[in-house]
C-alpha cells in the first residue's frame, strides 16, 4: 500500500506513518528491533562478538547488538553517562568512573568472563629477540627512554644498533594501563615516541610489517596473526615464559596476565534484550570464550555471575583500583568474594 503523506491518509496505517513523518521518526523505526548496546575495550571485543553473532542468530535477528570499541576507559565514560547497557572492559573500573556512575544514578553488575595475557609481539624477521626481563621491557617503554633507548644494542650490547619501532594501544585501552601498570611502575606512564591504535588488530598487521617492531597485543590477537608474529618470552626474575595456554592457566605467565570483564547496567537490565543478552552470553561463555581464543573462567564463575544479579549484589570487589592480575586460583578467590558480598 502506498501512502500520500501531503494527503490526510485515509487508513490507520498511513496515519502512523504520517505521524512518524511529522515529528521526525523514520517510518522504519515504528518496528525498529531492540538493540542491545557495547562499548569498551577492544580486547574483550572477540568475546563480545562471539556473543553477539550467536545471540542474534538465537533470536532470529530480531534483536541487534551493538558493539563499539572506543577503548575500556571512553567504554567506561560512555557507560556512566547511560549511553550503553554493557561496557567491556580489559580491567576493573576505577575509582574516578564509579563516581561518575554514581552521580549519574548507574549501579552495575561486575562480570568476570575470560582469562588473558597481554604478548609481547616482535617480527618474525628478528632472529635475536626471544625472551625479555621486566626490567628490559621498563628500561624501553618509560618516560625517561625517550631519546636515550633508540636501537636494540641499547637493551642488550649483543643485539645490533638498528633502531626500534614501538607499537602500543592507545591511551584510552585498558591493554595500555595495564602494561604500564605492570611494567613502568604507574598507570599511563609511558615514553610517547610509540605508534599507537585502540584496535589490537591494527597494532598486529604494523607490527608484522615492521622488521624493526616490537609491541604488545592481547592473546587472541596474536594467536589469530601467529604465523605473521613471534612473541616473546617474559621473565619477572624467574625463566622466561611464553603466554601459551598452559602457562597462563598454571599461572606461570606472569605479571602480564589478567582477567577481563563486563559491566552491566542495573537500569539496562530491565530491558528484556539486555537481560536476555546478559543470560545467553553467561549460559554460552566458556565455548564462546574459546572460540575466541581467550582462557575460559571456571564454569561455576558464570552461574555465579547471574547469582549475583539475582541478589542484586551490585558493584566492584577491586575497591576502584586496577588490582586485577592474580594468579587464576587467586582469581576463583575473588569470585566467591563477590559471589558472598565480602
Amino acid at each position: 500500500m502506498k501512502c500520500n503523506l501531503s494527503a490526510l491518509p485515509a487508513t490507520p496505517l498511513c496515519s502512523a506513518i504520517a505521524f512518524a513523518a511529522a515529528v521526525g521518526f523514520s517510518p522504519l523505526a515504528l518496528g525498529a528491533s531492540p538493540v542491545v548496546k557495547v562499548d569498551g575495550s577492544s580486547t574483550v571485543y572477540p568475546i563480545a562478538e562471539a556473543v553477539a553473532q550467536d545471540f542474534q542468530r538465537a533470536k532470529l535477528h530480531e534483536v541487534h547488538v551493538n558493539i563499539g570499541v572506543s577503548g575500556t576507559s571512553a567504554g567506561f565514560a560512555k557507560f556512566c553517562r547511560g549511553e550503553t547497557d554493557i561496557a567491556s572492559a580489559s580491567r576493573p573500573i576505577l575509582k574516578k568512573e564509579m563516581d561518575e556512575c554514581a552521580k549519574a544514578g548507574i549501579r552495575f553488575y561486575e562480570m568476570p568472563i575470560a582469562y588473558d595475557a597481554l604478548t609481547v609481539v616482535v617480527n618474525p624477521q628478528n632472529a635475536f629477540v626471544n625472551r625479555l626481563s621486566v626490567a628490559e621491557l621498563r628500561k624501553l617503554w618509560e618516560p625517561a627512554a625517550q631519546g636515550r633507548v633508540n636501537t636494540w644494542k641499547d637493551i642488550n650490547p649483543a643485539w645490533p644498533a638498528e633502531k626500534i619501532k614501538l607499537y602500543a594501544p592507545g591511551v584510552d585501552s585498558g591493554s595500555f594501563e595495564s602494561f604500564t601498570e605492570v611494567v613502568v611502575g604507574a598507570a599511563k606512564s609511558s615514553r610517547t615516541d610509540v605508534s599507537t591504535a585502540e584496535d589490537h588488530d591494527v597494532l598486529a598487521q604494523r607490527i608484522a610489517q615492521d622488521k624493526d617492531a616490537l609491541g604488545y597485543i592481547s592473546l587472541d590477537y596474536y594467536v589469530e596473526n601467529q604465523n605473521r608474529l613471534k612473541a616473546v618470552a617474559i621473565s619477572d626474575g624467574k625463566d622466561a615464559v611464553l603466554p601459551t595456554v598452559g602457562n597462563i592457566r598454571n599461572g606461570s605467565y606472569q605479571p602480564l596476565s589478567r582477567p577481563l570483564f563486563l559491566y552491566v547496567s542495573e537500569r539496562s537490565l530491565e530491558k528484556p534484550a539486555v537481560k536476555d543478552f546478559v543470560e545467553f552470553g553467561m549460559k554460552n561463555a566458556a565455548r564462546l570464550v574459546v572460540e575466541a581464543n581467550y582462557l575460559p573462567l571456571p564454569t561455576r564463575a558464570y552461574s555465579e555471575n547471574m547469582e549475583r544479579i539475582a541478589a542484586k549484589k551490585v558493584g566492584s570487589v577491586y575497591g576502584g583500583e586496577n588490582k586485577a592480575r592474580p594468579r587464576p586460583e587467586d582469581m576463583r578467590k575473588l569470585l566467591e568474594a563477590l559471589m558472598h558480598g565480602s
